[in-house]
């Protein structure tokens, strides 16, 4: 049966993960478990004996921490501390260490009880957790381009980093312990904003948003904002990490980015809808020289019957509607024929008072304000007449109980950017604003596309606008549109402005009596591929006494003139197949150069290079207006 002593041996040296042994009064040690000879390397017959100050370093030992170890621990009942110790081979190792007294039943000190525990790995752990911290508190305090913070779980800003200082403009102590809905706009904060965010990231542990947040300074920035839950180990939340990011200049560039986008569809949508509508209007033009013409020819030889001419002359004025309506859809496509020519504005205006005034009617006011001294715009008198009608008659439409239209101008300067339209300059624009109803932004953005109107069915053809659009990108300006619901509407037309008036067109036709050809009797070749415009085009000419050779193509026209035939004048279109009518012309003007020749064509769209001085005659032509060409055409060759 093993003493009590015994059985107390047995324990201590059972325990090897801590040296537990004894000292006497003086320090000295007294026992020695096997727990202490694995921690500091000696054998009991090597330390026993020998003072407990041999653990120390010279530095502890330099502060008599031994000494006060004893002290403390007998005078106050017990002493504790961490340090670092040595071994027997010189290592040093860092031990948690626990002294206590050891007495009699009657009080009297007789030594001490140590225990002594290796903590080395756990303090390197500790210290590499510090230093992993203090690396990531440089780190975040490091980064600038981003707000990196924390909140406690109410929402109050517990930490600042120094990108959160930049962004924000709050300094640490001005903002720690502030709560973080600050950064919020007003109407966010109403709407529960801050609070959703918060609710979002505790239920799906992340909350990841965009939108305008509030700087110290009152301005605004868009913020990319990323908050994520914090939990300790057993789950429950601690706060909130919240990183911000200033998106301010990426947004600007993404809203130019699309406008730019938006821009360039628009315009691939105008000369797409351009193209689409000029190759409309030059076929209508086609059919309307037909109906005209033969409508013309036949008001000649029928008999005179009143009603019968009604008929006839209600036909002609349906169809010169129609040719009106593909003025209007080759202006909107850029390719009506402009005779520009310096203009007065201010005289134009003056001219048109009472054609303005009775395009209005009563009830509506007319205020005419345009300074008298501007200097002249470069562009078509007559087109500008008819887009200056055109707005006044929109303006009317837009106050249907009666109102005031202001007719004003004005001269400004514009700096574009290279290659955009219009470019750099001096303008004049004409303006015509309106009190009436306005537009809302989506009828606004529409207003000058072709066909769209806001008048009911039958009171327009959505091509005014359109038409003024036109004049004004084919006389390298621009028409500009402002309007708001319930607060009128002004529309801008924006010409530019000649340096000066250029010196008087010296008079091209020639005198008839000196260089004129006579004009009746002529052989004319006439030219087209449609074989229905070239039987009005001959009998038109034959009305007027000529003898025409018929051609529907340039080849069969070339192939007349190299035959030898007599021919006194060449009428030719200029849309056709496998060869153009500039193009023949061109062939013309090489090997019969004295040949006059005449262009009739559907839209104003010719090839670079053309001759100015080419007669050109716009379909649909009458009886007169082609008579007339074939005299311009006979004189300027004399």
């Amino acid at each position: 049966m093993l003493s009590e002593e015994a059985r107390y041996r047995l324990l201590l040296d059972a325990i090897t993960d801590y040296a537990v042994y004894m000292l006497d009064r003086d320090g000295n040690v007294a026992s020695w478990n096997a727990g202490a000879e694995r921690a500091k390397g000696y054998k009991a017959h090597e330390i026993i004996g020998r003072h407990f100050s041999t653990f120390y370093t010279p530095r502890d030992l330099a502060t008599d921490l031994p000494a006060r170890a004893l002290r403390t621990a007998a005078g106050e009942g017990r002493f504790e501390g961490e340090g670092w110790r040595l071994r027997k081979d010189g290592t040093r190792f860092w031990a948690n260490v626990v002294i206590d007294p050891v007495r009699t039943a009657e009080g009297h000190l007789i030594g001490f009880a140590k225990i002594t525990r290796d903590l080395t790995e756990r303090r390197e752990s500790q210290l590499a957790l510090a230093r992993s911290q203090e690396q990531f508190k440089i780190l975040v305090q490091g980064v600038t381009d981003y707000a990196i913070y924390m909140l406690d779980p109410q929402g109050h800003v517990s930490s600042w980093n120094s990108g959160a200082e930049k962004i924000k403009g709050y300094r640490p102590d001005e903002i720690i312990g502030a709560h973080f809905s600050q950064f919020y706009e007003d109407e966010d904060r109403t709407r529960g904003e801050p609070q959703t965010t918060l609710d979002t990231a505790l239920r799906d542990g992340r909350s990841d948003r965009e939108g305008w947040r509030i700087r110290k300074d009152g301005s605004r920035f868009w913020a990319h904002v990323v908050v994520e839950a914090i939990r300790d180990e057993a789950g429950t939340l601690i706060g909130f990490a919240k990183i911000t990011r200033d998106l301010t200049e990426r947004r600007r560039m993404q809203i130019q980015l699309d406008q730019a986008r938006e821009n360039l569809f628009q315009a691939q949508k105008i000369e797409a809808m351009g193209q689409l509508t000029g190759g409309i209007a030059h076929d209508f033009n086609n059919l309307l020289m037909i109906v005209l013409g033969s409508l013309e020819l036949a008001r000649k030889r029928l008999p005179d019957d009143p009603k019968l001419k009604t008929l006839i002359d209600n036909a002609v004025t349906g169809a010169q509607r129609g040719a009106s309506l593909t003025q209007r859809m080759l202006a909107y496509a850029r390719r009506q024929d402009l005779n520009s020519a310096p203009v007065d504005l201010a005289e134009l205006t003056q001219g048109m008072t009472d054609l303005l005034h009775n395009s209005v009617g009563a009830g509506m006011r007319i205020q005419i304000d345009i300074p008298p001294k501007l200097p002249q715009i470069m562009t078509d008198a007559n087109q500008l007449e008819t887009a200056l009608i055109n707005l006044v008659v929109n303006a009317r439409d837009a106050m249907p109980d009666g109102g005031l239209i202001v007719i004003g101008a004005h001269e400004e300067d514009r700096i574009s950017p290279p290659g955009t339209n219009p470019p750099s300059g001096r303008y004049v624009c004409l303006t015509v604003t309106d009190t009436g109803e306005g537009m809302d932004p989506e009828t606004l953005k529409r207003a000058a596309d072709p066909f769209f109107t806001t008048k009911g069915v039958g009171k327009g053809t959505g091509l005014g606008l359109s038409m003024v659009h036109g004049l004004a990108e084919q006389s390298g300006g621009q028409l500009r549109l402002e309007s708001a619901l319930g607060q009128g509407t002004t529309v801008s037309l924006c010409l530019p402005v000649i340096a000066e008036a250029p010196a008087a067109a010296t008079q091209r036709d020639a005198s008839p009596a000196q260089e004129a050809r006579p004009t009746h009797g002529l052989t004319v070749l006439a030219v087209d591929d449609d074989v229905l415009v070239l039987m009005n085009t001959t009998a038109l000419l034959e009305e007027l006494g000529h003898t025409v050779i018929e051609a529907t193509s340039a080849a069969a026209a070339l192939s007349v003139l190299e035959s030898g035939r007599a021919v006194d004048l060449l009428v030719t279109d200029h849309a056709m197949p496998n060869m153009t009518g500039a193009q023949l012309i061109g062939l013309v003007n090489e090997r019969w150069p004295d040949l006059p020749v005449i262009m009739a064509t559907g839209y104003a769209e010719l090839p670079p290079g053309t001759s100015a001085s080419l007669v050109r005659l716009s379909k649909p032509f009458s009886e007169i207006e082609l008579g007339q060409a074939v005299a311009r055409a006979l004189g300027r060759t004399g």
